[in-house]
């Protein structure tokens, strides 16, 4: 409720609500902790401006029950938000406080649309969606931190439309702009596609893998490096819970969210998930030892898992990152090192004592009774009465 509070404070306020009643209300209904509190703080709000866009938004998330209903109430936000939107355009350029309010009245039109996308989505209207995003991606280029491209990303993956998906990672995956799992899966999927019904891990090994297939591989580790939970959830060895309404970028929550609404989509490609299943856990053998260095990425944050736990429900084992296994040889030579030279210092500093207890294991001798075995860390001479 803290993080949903603090989103929408940024959205949907600025320093000059006081000018309008009505946002003042709902500038008192976004700090609310209490939902029944806001929903009637945003009934108050419409008595004084029925056109007041932001107190539709509230109504459509918290009190509507079904998507339709929700659509219903966004449709008002929509025609309310760009009535206020051309309103402030025309204002933009008398003041400061004009400027914070067009960004404001901006990010609430934004916001519903990016809404009203994905009712329709949810709806099974998948083209009306693709077509709402491309339209807000075109008409408010600067506003990626809504992650618009992702939802567009989603919707054309269930047209099978390859191409566009294509199309939209060449213009997104890009080495300046930030990444997460649904840009590294999606292009690991598609890369996956061109090799996975014919993959096979006996012809593989024989042959050697093809340009295609290492070009894939390839993928499918950069993928798992920057969020190393999400192979778990499509190839369900872990169970999919509901995904969260806020989620940790390369977290177990991103993991969760991006399985929810993309394991159709691996399911129905041939092979992809046997190919991710064979080659998925090599990453970790690409990562440079120890885990600090990273390698194709900035290394994997250590605080994810606090973050995780709090963003999750509480019966959900949250997933961590795995940690690099060191060989049992390694073990053993690092003890017997250990062991050896703690024997050392002993006869070192009490060469009696280590004497005596030497004596006490002695074994006799193979050559006979008179000849005793001398132990092989006495550092001093036997003396002439033993």
């Amino acid at each position: 409720m803290n993080l949903s509070a603090q989103d929408h404070q940024t959205f949907f306020t600025c320093d000059t609500d006081f000018l309008r009643p009505s946002d003042t209300v709902m500038q008192k209904a976004w700090r609310e902790r209490n939902p029944p509190a806001r929903i009637k703080a945003a009934y108050q709000a419409l008595e004084l401006n029925n056109d007041c866009a932001t107190a539709y938004v509230l109504l459509a998330e918290e009190e509507a029950t079904t998507i339709v209903d929700a659509e219903r109430l966004f449709k008002q936000a929509l025609k309310a938000g760009e009535t206020i939107y051309r309103r402030s355009q025309q204002c933009q350029h008398q003041s400061p406080q004009h400027e914070a309010q067009l960004r404001r009245d901006t990010n609430v039109l934004v916001y519903i649309k990016r809404r009203l996308a994905m009712c329709a989505r949810k709806l099974g209207r998948i083209r009306e969606a693709v077509k709402i995003m491309r339209d807000l991606m075109k008409e408010f280029p600067p506003l990626t931190m809504l992650n618009i491209h992702e939802n567009l990303l989603e919707s054309l993956l269930e047209l099978q439309a390859y191409a566009d998906v294509q199309a939209v990672l060449a213009k997104y995956d890009d080495i300046s702009l930030p990444k997460s799992a649904a840009i590294c899966y999606t292009a690991a999927l598609l890369k996956t596609r061109t090799v996975s019904d014919k993959f096979s891990p006996e012809t593989a090994s024989r042959r050697g893998l093809s340009t295609a297939e290492i070009n894939a591989v390839e993928a499918i580790h950069r993928a798992v490096e920057f969020n190393p939970h999400v192979p778990k959830y499509l190839l369900e060895m872990k169970s999919l819970i509901l995904p969260p309404e806020h989620i940790l970028k390369r977290g177990d929550s991103e993991a969760v969210a991006y399985a929810f609404f993309h394991l159709q989509h691996w399911k129905r490609i041939e092979g992809a998930l046997n190919l991710l299943q064979c080659t998925w856990e090599g990453t970790f053998r690409m990562i440079p030892y120890p885990l600090e260095k990273g390698h194709l990425f900035y290394p994997y944050p250590s605080c994810t898992e606090t973050a995780d736990r709090e963003l999750l429900p509480p019966f959900h084992h949250v997933s961590v990152y795995p940690k690099k296994e060191i060989p049992f040889f390694i073990h053993f030579t690092a003890g017997l090192c250990s062991s050896t030279a703690v024997i050392a210092l002993l006869t070192h500093q009490f060469p009696e004592i280590m004497g005596v207890f030497a004596k006490a294991g002695k074994r006799e001798s193979p050559w006979g009774p008179d000849l005793p075995l001398e132990s092989s860390f006495l550092l001093y001479p036997r003396s002439d009465d033993h």
